[in-house]
């Protein structure tokens, strides 16, 4: 199930949780709390010094910074085998991928809340985005059809990037 594929480290920084505990603070508490704090709070107080593309830009670096944390519990529950320089190397390697992938999604989040003028649309992105997770462009090339995943993986990249503007007019959520 769902809940199993999400839940495969047994223990986290904050303790132990099952299935819907991590399930619960990854879809519900932590896209409702950053949104609120980084959108909510934080761009409307940026957004008339900065201007929109300032704030939509460098509003996310927070967001970013503040995903450092995961740092933490990789450090926790790195394996044992591995040399202590090599591992920590990875964890700072996959931290700083991290942090760029959340400032990127923040980008996207600050975007949509300044175009539709509501938390929940980057709420619900946010939610999404927990859900599905990146990409696996890595598996691709193991994939049966790797052509056809590229193809329809290209697909989706234009189509978003197509219908971004027309779906978040601002006169769409007034």
């Amino acid at each position: 199930s769902i809940f199993q594929s999400l839940t495969t480290a047994d223990e986290s920084v904050f303790g132990p949780f099952d299935g819907w505990d991590l399930a619960l603070r990854n879809f519900v508490v932590a896209p409702f709390a950053e949104e609120f704090v980084f959108r909510a709070c934080m761009v409307p107080v940026l957004l008339p010094h900065w201007g929109s593309v300032l704030t939509t830009l460098c509003c996310p670096l927070f967001f970013g910074v503040a995903h450092v944390h995961h740092m933490l519990e990789l450090m926790r529950n790195r394996n044992t085998n591995a040399s202590s320089m090599s591992s920590m190397t990875q964890i700072l390697l996959i931290t700083l991928i991290q942090v760029c992938y959340t400032s990127v999604f923040g980008v996207f989040s600050a975007y949509l809340f300044i175009r539709t003028g509501h938390l929940f649309s980057a709420v619900l992105s946010h939610v999404l985005c927990n859900l599905f997770g990146l990409p696996d462009f890595v598996g691709v090339a193991s994939h049966k059809w790797p052509l056809l995943v590229c193809v329809v993986y290209c697909i989706g990249l234009v189509s978003f990037l197509c219908l971004l503007a027309p779906l978040t007019t601002p006169t769409l959520f007034q």
